[in-house]
């Protein structure tokens, strides 16, 4: 037999033989630790959703689920590390609506392709964005805030976690439906810009219950209102943004995992009926709601896929009324 043509033929075996084991190796996963991505640094809504979901399945499926922390370029870096791993289930990501669907229109060139290069698995949580202000802002109330840019305006500041996050976004709809001029600060994540709010160093920020929560209990920081259309079952206290005259003001944040495109289809069922277990649970709804997030409903791989594209059109055409350019 000619030499080339029998080394196609065992490479094509070997390729059928890799195939036919692929369905008993994807219903043994996991056999080693699993590392779960968090594109954003410690301490943020992202990395304490991703913490609570890790240790549950690391107890569910008995293999280390290891957060690790990849920050950078507003979650990309991270991201895109995903996006480029083996395709084998070990290496996944807790993606949320700035990395998955805003970045897209926001920047002139994205690393990877959220569509393409990512296979969703299932959304995990949802939450409003939080206005919360420094106490020694005289603002309790929407209409307080406005009152005030008005008074002063530019000299009004906000922080985000990041040019181009839902609490920019926030933050420059916010400008214009009250018709004020407040001033972004972008930073490195929740974690830098919730400590320069409760330092004074700027005046308020669009966040995440869930990273904001240890300063509002506390007192440190003041909550006035949420921002989506509906009061948050987490804090049905608080007044949404849209209650103080601007009925279309709706910013929600989500977060859900994903793997690299690729993966074995077997695994990602898996995967997506061990997550969607785990948030049914009374503790980690609980856990959830303790840090004030909502979690997500049961849905499948496609409906997450739907949705992403879904925000990546909505995002991008918000981005484009907004005139929101990178800073």
């Amino acid at each position: 037999m000619n030499i080339a043509i029998r080394a196609g033929a065992l490479a094509t075996a070997g390729v059928l033989l890799q195939a036919a084991a692929l369905p008993a190796a994807a219903q043994a996963w996991p056999v080693k630790p699993v590392r779960l991505v968090s594109p954003y640094p410690p301490g943020g809504a992202n990395d304490v959703l991703a913490r609570i979901l890790a240790q549950k399945l690391t107890e569910t499926l008995g293999q280390s689920f290891v957060v690790e922390n990849r920050a950078g370029a507003a979650g990309n870096l991270g991201a895109e590390l995903v996006a480029r791993a083996v395709p084998d289930g070990y290496t996944l990501l807790m993606g949320q609506a700035s990395n998955l669907t805003i970045n897209v229109s926001l920047m002139a060139k994205m690393p990877y392709d959220p569509v393409k290069d990512l296979a969703p698995v299932t959304l995990v949580a949802s939450t409003p964005n939080l206005l919360v202000v420094h106490p020694s802002l005289p603002v309790k109330t929407v209409k307080d805030l406005v009152t005030l840019a008005k008074a002063r305006p530019g000299a009004l500041n906000y922080a985000s976690s990041g040019t181009g996050t839902a609490g920019h976004l926030a933050g420059e709809l916010f400008n214009r439906a009250a018709g004020v001029k407040m001033v972004h600060i972008p930073y490195k994540g929740a974690a830098p810009a919730l400590t320069d709010l409760v330092a004074g160093h700027v005046h308020l920020y669009f966040t995440s219950p869930i990273s904001a929560q240890p300063f509002t209990r506390s007192g440190r920081l003041r909550p006035v209102a949420v921002t989506s259309l509906k009061r948050s079952p987490s804090t049905p206290q608080l007044p949404t943004v849209a209650e103080a005259g601007f009925g279309d003001f709706d910013v929600v944040s989500w977060w859900g995992v994903l793997t690299p495109a690729g993966a074995p289809k077997e695994v990602i069922g898996r995967l997506h009926a061990e997550i969607v277990k785990a948030i049914a649970l009374p503790d980690i709804r609980a856990k959830f709601a303790d840090q004030g997030a909502d979690p997500a409903a049961s849905n499948t791989p496609e409906q997450f896929a739907a949705y992403i594209q879904a925000e990546i059109v909505k995002w991008g055409r918000l981005i484009k009324e907004l005139g929101v350019r990178p800073e």
